[in-house]
């Protein structure tokens, strides 16, 4: 059974049962808001101090990494001195910044031999000074390195161009002691002409970035630590977790966040993280850049979020009680606030009930003058009548047709208004889109009738070339209702004078007609087949030609110049010209045409060719039956000669194979490099044949200015047919062997000389 209640009951019961939820909801929403800053400024004084911390570490770091950039600047004038006076320059320098900085712990170098040695002309190989202490004392060593190949490690440091630091690890100076140091490595690179020169390296211990995160300690509970771009802590108050990954201490946090991804990436960010005791802590990391490198690392602060929330729900706690007080004072005020609200609406409310069963006319104003909210109402309910009575009227005069009807709005905020308006824009909207439509589809039927036209002109004229081209370009003149045109096809029948050939024209006045080829790239349309696109003009050079007629010639309103592409290759090129100014769909229905035409353009020109080689194939027949008779004549005298050729042959593999087995045989091209070598001679190196084959006969072997012309003069007489005899001494296995050696140039059956024999026998018996 529903209850009836007076407007002053309703308002005493409704209202302030609501007022007393939107209350109840304002102070929860204050209250949480209130636990929602008061996290978000421990948050961020959490983010202020790991920012500060970041900012501290990089200035340390900064500061020695510009130290050793400068020392590594300074020694770019290394090519100003020889090795030697070089090598005691770089030890005085060492010895006064080691002993003037008793906070690097170590200082070492590395330099590439072939840039401070002349003498030296192999990629690798480095000379390395290392400075250190050992119970405060200075040490040093100077050492060769790498002589026989750069190591991995090595390689990585030469191909870094730019400042770097390495990733932590345990001091290998401190053998013995009782606790080794947690170090880090500074380096800058000596680069010349971007080419690596050397490498000029600080030890430095981490002991003090320890130190500094031990001293953070923002809130109760909350501690710093320090982490390497690979992921390893550099810095802990636990010091058993030194060097360890992160993804050990964090495991699951590192795979959920990205902790090692977002380190090596230099972002900013933080999460909640819950521990084993089921306590959660909120973990902010701040980037840290040193100097120009590229392999940031990262400093982070955790903190408890109970310790965080601490304050905030004492605040709580207090809102609540506030909030309930609030709550008794205010539904006291409304219940007195009620009692004078009641008899106006009434009036309103049968105004009301009109206006809900769709009634509006000018009478329909009320007049309430109680000096509130309830006048304020009485007065916008009026202006909403008046308001509604302009929206019929302007209904109306839409609903007649007159769409060019203005109605002004009430105010910006007139949806209803607003939505008439856009039915009025809609209208119109769609009678331009309607008009539109009917234009866009009538150039699409143009265009397809066309295409249709011309397809059959295509298929009815594919055997003959210039028939085919008159009626493409006659049929396309009068279908654009252009004034004339023309069709030049390419011809690269004498690649000496490969051209455009005028096939046909239409209309064309006299001067122009005589002008039948055009060299590609000359004019416009020698420029069109070379740019192979589309070329529109409406300014036509007044000298390019002239449209004539009964009453005189013209110059062309526009001038249409399309190539005949198939897939990338130009066939042809078509040139239409009219007094009418070409439209975008004329030229785009032209562009698809000429994709169509050059398609058939190549068909009849393979037709063609295909009819001429079928005639000298005929041809070619007769001529090949004549031969074959002489050819089998030839067999037989062939076969006799093959007969005794075979015989020939073996007795020369004997000899060959005995060659091969006894002496060491080697060929060269004219240039001295091995083409090719016997087994023999691979067995006595001990190396595969694809090691032997393409090497120099020199070899690694260094002349003199004399031995150097001596040798040239060797291999110019055996290129001009000279035999050449020498003996040489090898070393193989450390054992020194004497060869015999006869140089045969070998001829090619013109006579020239196109390789060299080597035959090599070891006659080291007879010189002992």
């Amino acid at each position: 059974m529903k209850i009836k209640l007076k407007i002053q009951q309703k308002i005493q019961l409704f209202i302030i049962s609501a007022s007393i939820i939107i209350y109840i909801a304002a102070v929860g929403f204050i209250s949480f808001n209130a636990r929602k800053m008061a996290y978000k400024d421990a948050t961020e004084v959490t983010q202020r101090y790991v920012h500060e911390a970041a900012k501290d570490v990089k200035a340390n770091l900064d500061a020695k990494l510009a130290a050793v950039k400068a020392l590594s600047d300074a020694f770019l004038i290394y090519d100003q001195f020889d090795k030697d006076e070089w090598q005691e320059i770089v030890h005085q320098v060492y010895t006064k910044v080691f002993k003037n900085n008793p906070n690097i712990y170590a200082l070492w170098d590395s330099w590439e031999l072939n840039m401070i040695d002349p003498t030296w002309d192999k990629p690798y190989g480095r000379i390395s000074h290392s400075f250190w202490r050992e119970g405060g004392i200075v040490k040093q060593s100077t050492e060769l390195r790498s002589l026989d190949g750069d190591s991995e490690l090595y390689a990585e440091t030469k191909a870094n161009l730019n400042p770097n630091i390495n990733e932590p690890y345990f001091d290998v100076l401190t053998a013995g002691k009782t606790e080794s140091l947690l170090m880090t490595s500074l380096n800058a690179p000596v680069v010349v002409n971007g080419k690596f020169v050397a490498v000029v390296s600080f030890d430095i211990t981490l002991l003090q970035f320890q130190e500094m995160v031990e001293e953070i300690q923002p809130f109760e509970g909350s501690y710093a630590f320090l982490v390497s771009n690979g992921g390893r802590i550099a810095g802990h108050p636990n010091k058993d977790y030194l060097n360890e990954p992160i993804s050990k201490l964090f495991p699951d946090d590192n795979e959920k966040y990205n902790i090692t991804k977002n380190i090596q990436e230099g972002n900013p960010f933080n999460y909640i993280s819950e521990d084993e005791n089921g306590v959660k802590n909120y973990i902010s990391y701040a980037p840290i850049f040193v100097g120009k490198t590229t392999t940031p690392w990262s400093i982070a602060i955790s903190v408890p979020v109970s310790t965080i929330m601490s304050e905030a729900n004492r605040n709580f706690k207090i809102s609540i009680l506030v909030g309930i007080l609030g709550i008794l004072l205010m539904a006291l005020v409304i219940a007195i606030i009620s009692k004078n609200i009641t008899n106006p609406l009434t009036k309103i409310t049968e105004l009301l009930k009109r206006l809900a069963s769709g009634h509006i006319d000018e009478n329909m104003k009320i007049n309430i003058e109680s000096g509130d909210e309830i006048q304020e109402m009485s007065e916008a309910l009026n202006s909403s009548i008046e308001g509604l009575n302009k929206k019929v009227d302007f209904a109306n005069h839409i609903g007649q047709g007159e769409l060019d009807y203005e109605f002004d709005l009430l105010s910006d905020d007139d949806v209803l208004g607003k939505s008439l308006i856009e039915m009025r824009n809609s209208l119109v909207k769609a009678d331009q889109e309607e008009e539109k439509r009917k234009i866009e589809d009538e150039k699409r039927r143009w265009a397809n009738e066309g295409l249709a036209i011309f397809s059959d002109i295509l298929r009815q004229n594919n055997d003959n070339m210039e028939n085919l081209a008159t009626e493409i370009i006659m049929n396309l003149v009068n279908y654009l209702k252009a004034n004339q045109g023309g069709l030049f096809i390419l011809n690269d029948e004498d690649k000496d004078n490969i051209h455009f050939s005028l096939l046909s024209a239409f209309a064309y006045d006299r001067r122009k007609f005589m002008k039948k080829q055009i060299q590609i790239g000359e004019g416009l349309v020698g420029t069109c087949a070379i740019e192979k696109k589309t070329v529109f003009m409406t300014d036509v050079p007044q000298d390019y030609m002239e449209i004539t007629s009964g009453l005189g010639g013209a110059n062309p309103s526009s001038l249409l110049i399309v190539p005949l592409k198939l897939e990338e290759d130009v066939l042809g090129v078509l040139e239409i010209a009219s007094f009418n100014v070409f439209e975008k769909h004329e030229i785009e229905f032209v562009e698809k045409l000429a994709e169509s035409i050059a398609s058939t353009l190549s068909s009849v020109r393979i037709n063609l060719r295909t009819s001429e080689l079928l005639e000298r194939s005929q041809q070619q027949a007769e001529e090949m039956a004549a031969q074959e008779e002489e050819m089998r004549q030839n067999m037989e005298e062939l076969q006799a000669t093959q007969e005794e050729s075979s015989r020939k042959s073996a007795e020369m593999e004997g000899l060959v194979e005995a060659l091969n087995t006894s002496s060491y045989v080697i060929e060269y091209d004219l240039d001295g490099n091995i083409t090719n070598v016997n087994d023999n001679y691979l067995n006595l190196l001990e190396l595969s044949r694809d090691e032997v084959i393409g090497t120099h006969h020199s070899g690694n072997i260094e002349f003199t200015e004399k031995q150097k012309a001596e040798y040239e003069k060797f291999w110019r007489e055996l290129r001009s047919g000279k035999v050449q005899k020498e003996t040489s001494k090898v070393k193989i296995k450390n054992k020194e062997l004497v060869f015999a050696e006869t140089y045969t140039p070998i001829r090619n059956a013109d006579g020239e000389v196109y390789k060299i024999l080597k035959i090599s026998n070891n006659i080291t018996d007879f010189h002992q």
